[in-house]
């Protein structure tokens, strides 16, 4: 049986930290499905479709891993892609207090499928989409938390 992950988020956008995640997350699974939650209580900065992008140019060369948008419960549709495992970064120790009350909501509705929990590496744990996006909103230089991709198709919005 494959061993498959889906790492659940926004992705708006993918940051460093994410695929710093991913890439640490590789000798673990067979399978690594980043997805991007459609959130209707979010209003994202760029489109499913462009993240997919992103994620797609990033992990080019990695087949183990590769992109899907999905709306709706998290335990739902790891049901749908048949992976057993949630994959979460941690930052700090409120980040593990917020995903543990999370992973305990999913075990409860689904006991076949478990979270697991990655640190972050210290220089990311800054790194935040959030504070990205308000980095890029506001005209400043994003690139030291973004992938490549992202810094270059950014280049061509402007």
């Amino acid at each position: 049986m494959q061993r498959i992950c889906l790492f659940p988020g926004t992705f708006d956008p993918i940051t460093l930290g994410h695929v710093d995640i991913v890439n640490r997350a590789l000798p673990l699974f067979d399978k690594i499905i980043i997805g991007i939650g459609l959130n209707a209580a979010k209003a994202p900065m760029f489109s499913p479709e462009q993240r997919l992008l992103w994620i797609s140019e990033i992990f080019k060369d990695e087949p183990k891993v590769e992109g899907a948008v999905y709306e709706g419960l998290t335990v739902k549709f790891c049901e749908e892609i048949g992976a057993r495992f949630i994959l979460r970064g941690i930052r700090y120790v409120s980040d593990f207090e917020y995903e543990k009350t999370i992973a305990d909501a999913n075990r409860t509705l689904d006991k076949e499928i478990e979270t697991i929990f990655l640190t972050g590496e210290p220089k990311y744990t800054s790194v935040a989409s959030t504070i990205v996006r308000d980095i890029i909103r506001n005209n400043g230089d994003a690139t030291p938390f973004i992938p490549q991709a992202v810094a270059e198709s950014l280049k061509n919005l402007k």
